[in-house]
């Protein structure tokens, strides 16, 4: 607890995939060892990851869960995948997104780069892109008061979030079949 309530809750996901994404799980951490606010009530899922150190971390969540957690959350940090960035959108978040690199092990393609930047450039996600552009947007959207009250998409993004929550379920379909 803070002077002025609870401590704000920051959710970070890794998603499902198989491959580990230490570098979204390190720089998490590094960022709450270099702050100097108040405390912030942090949750790592971290699925095959490392462990956080300086964060609470669960492998996985199921849905009722995550649905829960982003109801309640002050900031949602995220992977490029289309389903938990369109669930964050439905809680009415503008997650910040750090896309899967295969070029670091950590996905199978750029998929989520590519996704991810067009999202950014629809201004309905912020792609963070270095440990920099992570602490500095996470300060910056911790110092925005958040209305914890669902609050749904604007009309106009309601077609864009529905499209990207059935693009996550096409994929999760592709690569399901591909592991058979």
């Amino acid at each position: 607890m803070t002077a002025s309530g609870p401590a704000p809750a920051v959710l970070v996901s890794v998603g499902t995939d198989f491959h580990p994404f230490d570098r979204l799980v390190a720089w998490v951490d590094g960022w709450l060892a270099a702050r100097h606010g108040d405390a912030v009530d942090c949750l790592v899922q971290f699925g095959t990851s490392r462990p956080p150190v300086r964060a609470a971390g669960v492998a996985y969540l199921d849905h009722a869960e995550l649905d829960r957690l982003l109801a309640h959350a002050d900031v949602v940090v995220s992977h490029g995948g289309p389903s938990t960035i369109a669930e964050a959108r439905r809680h009415g978040h503008l997650p910040l997104v750090v896309p899967r690199s295969p070029a670091l092990g950590e996905h199978v393609d750029d998929h989520q780069q590519r996704f991810a930047r067009r999202l950014d450039e629809a201004g309905l996600v912020r792609v963070v892109a270095t440990p920099a552009d992570l602490h500095a947007a996470l300060e910056e959207t911790l110092a925005v008061p958040r209305n914890r009250a669902d609050t749904p998409p604007e009309p106009a993004q309601a077609g864009a979030l529905e499209a990207v929550r059935r693009f996550g379920e096409l994929v999760d379909g592709l690569f399901a079949q591909r592991r058979r």
